[in-house]
């Protein structure tokens, strides 16, 4: 029976292109299900054979480890070098399109609340 090694959902593409390419070079036999066309499905790998699943878990987690040191190392190299991106950053270059969400966030939060008073009188 299959059994479930890696969630897709909010996975990038690098990531789960690596995964794929791991478990191949590998050789572990494994299949793919998307989220759907609502995505409302879950996307996952999947490992066929049971047998297997332990070589491919411990091949994932080590390649997580690998992975999330690596991103840390260049998220510290990023900060130290003063080029990573903050929130300010994201507001300076796209003033219109942060102020238009935030609009929509703040019109939903009255929506919201106006409809729970007029409900409550």
């Amino acid at each position: 029976m299959a059994k479930i090694l890696f969630r897709l959902n909010g996975v990038s593409d690098d990531e789960a292109n690596d995964v794929r390419e791991l478990l191949n070079h590998n050789t572990i036999d494994f299949y793919e299900t998307s989220a759907g066309n609502w995505g409302v499905s879950m996307a996952a790998i999947w490992i066929k054979d049971e047998q297997q699943y332990q070589h491919a878990r411990s091949l994932l987690d080590a390649y997580q480890n690998e992975r999330a040191k690596r991103i840390r190392e260049e998220f510290a190299l990023q900060k130290h070098q003063g080029q990573h991106k903050t929130m300010f950053d994201t507001i300076r270059q796209n003033p219109v399109n942060v102020m238009v969400h935030l609009g929509l966030a703040l019109l939903v939060i009255y929506l919201s609340a106006k409809l729970v008073i007029d409900l409550g009188f």
